[in-house]
């Protein structure tokens, strides 16, 4: 159900394209309210969403590869690879060119499936937002695993309930230490109950868990499965950003990265993670 300045919306007060269509649709199928100060909150979100659809599909499209950090590589006219396998903006790079670059350029770039979807939202934020906000708010984007950008704000938390756009995660707990790398698989919800994974590509929730069961250990009898973990970022924030003067100055803490070497983890995983990292 979809509430609005504490009404519920109707549908067809809205004049939107077909995949925004099923995203409302899906969010008023569902028990759970969505509650939004002004419609043009809601709209933001909804328009995100989309995007990061579209951003999921480009990768999916690009000749951008899977691979563990060990092994990862970008264009290093824009980023600097670090010993890590991550990638960190080169500080005369502005952050959309930098972005925009592992789309146009993807035979260059080799990454796993959590840094993928955070290439995924800056992608989707970028084009939500325009090159001038984003690059005033994402100065010093470093890409490895789940890090991110404080303005991003993602967040995860646990939902009977998938909405597209939404990051959900499949958990293989059974992995054949030989392909550790399959140790689950952040994938991003599209528009047709189907799911981009990289490295998988577009399948189904039975298709992905099919795939991950064949990296098994060989005697082992626990399947994999999808979670309830869902991942987005804060689409609220997010829009309050959208409204900023542009020349706005912006100073923050860049923020603590960990480096666990553990490709394809949950969110969850990569925040246990590096809350060790804090309390050493």
């Amino acid at each position: 159900m979809i509430q609005v300045s504490g009404m519920p919306l109707q549908p067809n007060e809205l004049t939107v394209g077909s995949t925004e269509k099923a995203i409302i649709q899906r969010m008023q199928d569902t028990p759970t309210l969505y509650s939004y100060p002004s419609i043009r909150e809601l709209l933001f979100e909804i328009t995100l969403r989309k995007n990061i659809i579209d951003s999921a599909l480009l990768m999916n499209s690009s000749k951008a590869t899977f691979t563990t950090f060990q092994y990862a590589h970008c264009n290093t006219t824009f980023w600097q690879l670090t010993t890590a396998g991550g990638f960190l903006l080169k500080p005369n790079v502005n952050p959309s060119d930098g972005i925009l670059d592992i789309y146009q350029s993807s035979s260059k770039y080799s990454f796993e499936c959590a840094t993928a979807c955070m290439i995924i939202f800056y992608h989707a934020v970028l084009k939500s937002i325009g090159k001038p906000l984003f690059n005033t708010f994402f100065k010093n984007i470093y890409l490895y695993s789940w890090h991110a950008d404080y303005d991003l704000g993602i967040y995860t938390y646990n939902s009977d309930h998938f909405l597209p756009g939404d990051v959900v995660y499949f958990m293989n707990p059974d992995v054949n230490p030989s392909t550790s790398w399959y140790r689950g698989e952040n994938a991003v919800l599209l528009d047709n109950s189907k799911y981009f994974g990289h490295g998988i590509g577009i399948n189904t929730a039975d298709e992905i868990v099919e795939f991950l069961n064949k990296q098994r250990r060989p005697e082992s009898k626990q399947s994999a499965y999808l979670t309830r973990l869902v991942t987005n970022p804060s689409f609220g924030h997010i829009s309050g950003l959208s409204t900023t003067q542009r020349g706005h100055v912006t100073y923050k803490k860049i923020p603590i990265v960990s480096h666990h070497n553990k490709s394809s983890i949950a969110l969850l995983h990569y925040l246990a993670y590096l809350q060790k990292h804090i309390s050493r």
